[in-house]
């Protein structure tokens, strides 16, 4: 005999449906002769209860009576559990759309059915099967009904002639049926949701046959497509005859043949976004995936992106992002110009369709062919205006870095908001903080050239002035302190406390150290000097600099790098610096040969470099009489130095005797020195120094500029024969190379770039680094 005992389990509640699962242990116990047990054994089993009346309105504690009064296997101590689980059940939220693919797919129309499908008459399904054309879309709807419940499949796959029998219909009369093809799919796709049950789909070659049906559908489309476009052309044609009977007409089968293909266009969209999701989920298997790329899926999905279906287009979009890691689907879409139509869903407001679409175009972007395209597509302008979006700001980031890594590119981002939008707001706080964490040198490169541009960009860094002074150390990478000194240097704001950042940081002698000629690497003693230049702005900075004697090292500086137009620029602009203060203007004058320095480089080949030295020495003039005179006299020599050669050479005539004297017999030199001749200086309105209260600059006077083709340099240590690298031509150098700095401002600078270098980095020297 048999005894079977019931052991009551927990409860809970389904994880999707509107229903109730009770756990439960039956344990079978067969019994001897004498009621002995002789053989036992135990089964888990689980019990679910539909609630399909469960809504808002529901009485719960009715509905928990009920369900405890009909199901023996919830004791009635467990009524407040079920109370509570049902009330759980209706104020559950439905799952949201956070997937961009969700696991099934929405009903279409042609799903509904007047009856429930029940899993105990599947063999009459199948019989449906054979019949005729609406009784085969009967039958496979109630198949697929049973199929969307997961509960069911395990049962379906043992049902090898259910299957069969689908797949024969589907492989023989799909051409017959758009609503047959799509529900038969549907169910072989509720396979295909689960990795286990691929086998199944393979075998009975689901797969090939959706990619021809989809390859067929396409054609489709394009033959509707030419012939609504027939129609529209002979109902024009029909306007413009003024043929009033006929005009009707033509406009009554205008708008039949465009309702029918509005209705035929909805259906095949719900069969390709079937068959596609199905292929999707089989393209899991790299192999699988392989066969289909054989089979142009690249050139299907793509051309797929014509259409308006935004459910569609999130499924097709989401495939090619998946297959656009492989280097061949991707030079499939470089061919297919798949780009050109992705950039018209950046305008789409289906928020999963553009998150999706830029998730491709970023891996797109990897490719400089596809860059080009990107570009050729207007996708600069339309990812800068998108890059205020929280959601899809940061891959319209990521895109635009990789579009400006091209050289070619560049340029078409000053037509944009682009830069702005980077450089203000939280762009920069992000930056910073990447790059300060990861001690990453290109965003350091990056944040230094934002610290460059002028107005309220300059004042974002004032929050970053300590993070970036704590970087100066001996322990840090060179070319990492180079990027944060740089960016340091670049901050000339007035209202920024730079005595209290040198004093916490104690970054005075850091700086002083790195004056020595070798103590580091050019590019940093070039920022080290630039650095100073920038603090001596601050009075208190330029006097607490001139007491630790950073002056007569930057004079030693001077006479090691005097062939460096950078170096002797930056190191003449911070002494520039110093003799605008009182509290350094003495000790620059009286106590260092600045000044000697000064008048010798008064007459240097480069233009940025006497510019900053003519604006020294006029400040220099004003306060000291000696050097004013020496100044005048130095520039008095040098500009008419040509004018005295000449004299000299004219002093002597033909006749060998000496040509002294003018018309009137009155000696031209007369006997004393030429310098003491007032008249032959610049006149007083000129260059009359104080006493003539220096009504005008001779900065002012373009027609006394000197040329560097007459004038090649100076006597002493940098010969006019000397062929030196200049400058390059900057921001602040007018079409005649002449400087348009104003007195105080900071010269140009090609920050740390070796004339004998290339500004850029080359990819195959990058790599070889």
């Amino acid at each position: 005999t048999n005894n079977e005992k019931v052991k009551r389990g927990s409860l809970d509640v389904h994880p999707t449906e509107k229903a109730l699962v009770v756990q439960y242990e039956v344990e079978a116990t067969i019994l001897g002769e004498m009621g002995d047990p002789m053989v036992g054994e135990r089964k888990e089993c689980q019990k679910i209860i539909r609630l399909k009346s469960l809504n808002a309105n529901t009485d719960i504690t009715t509905l928990a009576r009920r369900v405890v009064e009909e199901c023996r296997l919830i004791h009635p101590s467990k009524l407040p559990e079920v109370e509570q689980l049902l009330f759980y059940l209706q104020n559950r939220k439905k799952p949201g759309n956070e997937k961009h693919l969700p696991r099934d797919l929405t009903p279409f129309e042609g799903m509904e059915l007047d009856e429930e499908a029940n899993i105990n008459c599947i063999d009459d399904y199948v019989e449906l099967l054979y019949e005729d054309i609406p009784e085969k879309v009967r039958g496979a709807t109630l198949i697929l009904h049973l199929a969307c419940n997961p509960d069911n499949l395990e049962e379906l796959l043992q049902n090898e002639t259910a299957l069969g029998a689908l797949a024969r219909v589907l492989r023989e009369d799909w051409k017959q049926s758009v609503d047959m093809a799509t529900t038969i799919i549907y169910v072989f796709f509720c396979f295909s949701s689960f990795s286990q049950f691929h086998g199944l789909v393979t075998h009975y070659k689901i797969g090939a046959l959706c990619m021809n049906i989809t390859e067929h559908e396409l054609k489709r489309y394009d033959l509707w497509q030419d012939e609504l476009q027939k129609k529209q052309k002979a109902y024009i044609l029909q306007l413009r005859s003024k043929v009033t009977r006929k005009m009707l007409q033509y406009l009554k089968e205008h708008e039949k043949a465009l309702k029918k293909y509005q209705g035929l266009l909805s259906k095949q969209e719900q069969l390709l976004r079937v068959a596609l999701y199905l292929l999707l989920n089989l393209a899991e298997d790299t192999r699988t995936e392989l066969k289909m790329r054989n089979k142009n899926i690249v050139h299907m999905l793509v051309k797929t992106l014509d259409r308006e279906d935004e459910e569609l287009l999130v499924l097709v979009v989401s495939f090619l992002k998946k297959l656009s890691i492989f280097l061949e689907n991707k030079n499939d879409m470089a061919e297919t110009h798949a780009v050109e139509k992705l950039a018209r869903l950046l305008a789409c407001e289906h928020e999963n369709l553009l998150n999706t679409t830029l998730r491709l175009l970023l891996n797109l972007s990897f490719d400089t062919g596809l860059r080009s395209q990107m570009v050729q597509a207007g996708l600069i302008h339309k990812l800068s205006l998108m890059l205020a979006d929280e959601k899809q700001g940061q891959l319209c980031m990521c895109i635009l870095y990789h579009i400006s890594v091209d050289d070619r590119f560049k340029s078409m981002f000053a037509y944009t908001d682009c830069i702005p939008q980077v450089r203000l707001g939280n762009g920069l706080k992000m930056l910073m903080k990447r790059g300060l964490k990861l001690k990453d040198v290109l965003i350091m490169k990056m944040i230094r050239n934002l610290s460059q541009h002028d107005g309220p960009t300059k004042n974002l860094f004032i929050d970053y002035v300590g993070d970036l002074a704590a970087q100066m150390g001996a322990e840090e990478r060179e070319e990492y302190v180079i990027e944060c000194l740089g960016t340091l240097a670049n901050l000339t704001i007035p209202d920024l406390d730079w005595e209290l950042v040198l004093k916490e940081y104690n970054l005075v002698p850091y700086l002083k150290d790195h004056l020595k000629p070798g103590s580091a690497e050019d590019d940093l003693i070039l920022e080290v000097v630039i650095m100073i230049g920038t603090v001596s702005m601050d009075d208190s900075c330029a006097a607490t600099m001139a007491k630790s004697g950073i002056i007569p090292a930057l004079i030693e500086l001077l006479n090691a790098q005097q062939e460096d137009d950078e170096f002797v620029c930056q190191i003449v602009y911070v002494l520039y610096q110093m003799v605008v203060h009182q509290a350094t203007r003495d000790v620059i004058i009286k106590d260092t040969q600045a000044p000697a320095y000064l008048i010798d480089l008064m007459h240097d080949k480069n233009a940025e470099i006497r510019k900053v030295c003519n604006n020294t020495l006029d400040i220099i003039a004003e306060y000291d009489n000696e050097c004013e005179r020496k100044i005048q006299s130095e520039k008095f020599r040098w500009h008419n130095s040509q004018w005295l050669e000449m004299v000299e050479n004219r002093a002597m005539g033909d006749d060998g005797e000496p040509f002294m004297f003018g018309d009137d017999g009155e000696a031209f030199m007369h006997n004393g020195d030429i310098l003491e001749r007032p008249d032959l200086f610049y006149t007083a309105g000129i260059h009359g120094g104080r006493e003539a209260g220096r009504e005008a600059d001779i900065l002012e006077r373009p027609d006394l500029f000197y040329t560097a083709g007459i004038h090649g340099g100076r006597e002493g240590g940098r010969h006019s024969g000397e062929t030196r690298p200049l400058l390059h031509r900057s921001m602040n150098t007018d079409m005649f190379g002449q400087s348009t700095v104003t007195p105080g401002q900071r010269p140009a600078t090609t920050y740390g770039t070796r004339p004998d270098e290339q500004f850029f980095y080359s990819y195959a020297g990058a790599a070889s680094r």
